[in-house]
């Protein structure tokens, strides 16, 4: 039976002193060993230290991965998964974007290039703009399976519309398939599908330089930083943001970048933060934090410029999440009890609390934690059931209180599928 309280079971010492001679042999830090199994340095600092338990196979799966060895040799006498069951699943996991992944796996403007579809697109450019907006509310909102509902019809027919619209509205037309590619790549980032975000964030940054709309194209690169990160392609994340920084910050100095050029800049500042955190430069993503801030206070309130939703608030939402990605629970925890992020969207508002729930669970704080994922599903239910680093945070939660883990916190692991 495993000790009560803070006590360390003498088997979870011994497994922690084990990995750290592991990864002393690989020469790892702590925090290079966290980044390669995607959690934190206080976690890995709880594993060799005995305090973080770990009993479930993929967990140990990982860290062998990591560490260059078999399950086997990283915790003797371990299990084998069962023959009966395939190690990786024959198809994957269906998810609210299937549709419109299915729909960008071909190029919607084929039929129009050929000449095998009608002349002229179903809708006009006011009707296209309103259809734009409402699918920026519904990625705003979470709401990703009427996202792609809606995109199933509409995207062919905006591809359609900057093949064949007028001169004088071509410009138009190529803006509004740039938002749409960028809202897009925006709901397939908040739904782990990076390869996919990838796809669309480089279709809207193309449309965006048809437009002839340069802070456009700096907006569909953010999101497609973002695809980078969760690729965990950290250099290029790090050069497409760096690039797009150093071209708006050369017009910020010559006192030529416009109000809606400062948004995107910070939101390129936090994008580049993101970077730094998930590669544990501390130093680099808290300075990307501070230039954004800078930023956000000369632009005083919050605004939604390319629906980035930059401003303060947003901000220091997103130094919560640098800390909870740095391992710095207690920081997130103080500055994100000062935030009051009613005013912006619900995804914005489910994110801090999601991040509270992961910064509670690397303190062991159950019942804060579920409380704050709990709540950040009734917000954004889809996020909260997909986002892996939700899903991660309740899985440690079960973890951590095992056999006496509430039927609560067990139905939201079961909903967000956090047990596999």
């Amino acid at each position: 039976m495993k000790p009560t309280g803070k006590e360390v079971a003498p088997e979870d010492r011994a497994f922690g002193q084990h990995v750290q001679r592991l990864r002393k042999q690989r020469g790892l830090t702590q925090q290079q060993l966290a980044v390669l199994v995607q959690r934190t340095a206080s976690w890995m600092s709880q594993v060799e230290r005995g305090v973080q338990p770990v009993e479930r196979f993929d967990v140990l799966q990982e860290l062998a991965d990591a560490l260059g060895v078999s399950v086997q040799q990283l915790r003797p006498g371990a299990p084998l998964p069962s023959d009966s069951q395939p190690k990786t699943p024959p198809f994957e996991k269906a998810n609210d974007l299937d549709e419109a992944r299915r729909l960008i796996s071909g190029h919607p403007a084929v039929g129009t290039l050929l000449g095998a579809m009608r002349s002229r697109p179903t809708r006009s450019l006011t009707e296209l703009v309103r259809e734009v907006d409402d699918v920026w509310t519904l990625t705003h909102d979470g709401r990703f399976a009427e996202v792609s509902a809606k995109l199933t019809d509409l995207l062919p027919d905006l591809e359609q519309t900057v093949r064949l619209a007028e001169a004088g509205e071509r410009d138009t037309a190529h803006l509004l398939l740039a938002r749409t590619y960028q809202a897009l790549a925006a709901a397939f980032v908040r739904q782990d599908e990076a390869d996919a975000a990838w796809v669309a964030a480089d279709r809207a940054i193309w449309a965006a330089e048809k437009s002839n709309d340069p802070l456009h194209v700096c907006a569909g690169v953010f999101r497609m930083v973002q695809a980078f990160v969760r690729l965990k392609r950290l250099g290029q994340a790090e050069h497409a943001a760096q690039t797009s920084i150093d071209a708006l910050t050369t017009l910020d100095r010559n006192e030529e970048l416009s109000v809606e050029g400062m948004s995107v800049l910070g939101s390129l500042h936090l994008a580049l933060a993101l970077t730094y955190a998930r590669g544990q430069q501390r130093a680099e993503a808290r300075a990307q934090i501070d230039k954004a801030r800078s930023l956000a206070d000369r632009l005083g309130g919050d605004r939604n410029d390319f629906d980035l939703e930059f401003g303060r608030t947003n901000v220091a939402i997103q130094a919560v999440s640098t800390a909870v990605d740095l391992g710095d629970a207690g920081e997130a925890l103080d500055l994100g009890s000062e935030i009051d992020a009613s005013s912006l969207s619900p995804e914005r508002q489910g994110r801090l609390l999601m991040d509270l729930g992961r910064a509670h669970a690397q303190r062991r704080h159950t019942g804060e934690a579920l409380n704050c994922l709990l709540r950040a599903e009734e917000l954004v239910p889809e996020t909260i059931r997909t986002h892996v680093a939700a899903r991660k945070a309740i899985r440690e939660l079960v973890l951590i209180e095992g056999a006496g883990a509430l039927p609560e916190l067990m139905a939201l692991a079961e909903r967000a599928d956090a047990l596999e």
